[in-house]
């Protein structure tokens, strides 16, 4: 039965080409009527905007007269930060975050007492780098848990600025 239904029908050249494709007209309709749709809702969401921009400032709560007209916040620039509206709470971010690294660095690199009474000092990071590198870590062995129960002995200076330089959050 497929046969017959087959053996009605030209056998297609490799040289002919499918009639039954879309035309081109068809394409261009499309196009055009995808550029109207796309206006057309461009229309309608700038006429709401419009609208309920309108409609807000017809129905904006009165103004006291004792308070002092604000410009528009939403036109204010750097340039100009007295009119802008407080609590302001960042003046200049930029020179803020650097005074803070200053401190901080000007913190890292200088020597200071944590603690007077227990002799805890702080020490440049070089510096601390450096006895490190002398001195080595301290190393425990296995079974060394009697050293860690025995009481602490009175440290000089330089072991304890070491410890200090090496203790996290300094």
């Amino acid at each position: 039965m497929s046969e017959e239904l087959n053996n009605n029908r030209p056998a297609l050249d490799h040289n002919d080409f499918e009639r039954e494709d879309l035309s081109p007209a068809g394409v261009m309709y499309f196009m055009v009527g995808l550029v109207v749709v796309v206006l057309a809702i461009y229309g309608i969401v700038d006429g709401m905007y419009h609208f309920l921009d309108r409609y807000e400032r017809q129905n904006q709560a009165a103004i006291s007269p004792m308070l002092k007209a604000q410009p528009d916040t939403r036109a204010i620039t750097p340039e100009d930060p007295l009119l802008f509206p407080q609590p302001r709470l960042e003046s200049d971010e930029r020179s803020q975050l650097n005074d803070y690294r200053q401190k901080q660095d000007q913190k890292l690199m200088t020597y200071d007492y944590i603690d007077k009474d227990s002799g805890t000092v702080r020490i440049p990071i070089d510096r601390a780098m450096d006895l490190i590198a002398q001195r080595g870590l301290p190393v425990r062995t296995e079974g060394n848990s009697a050293v860690a129960a025995t009481p602490a002995k009175k440290e000089s200076p330089a072991k304890s600025a070491a410890k200090a330089a090496t203790a996290p959050g300094n």
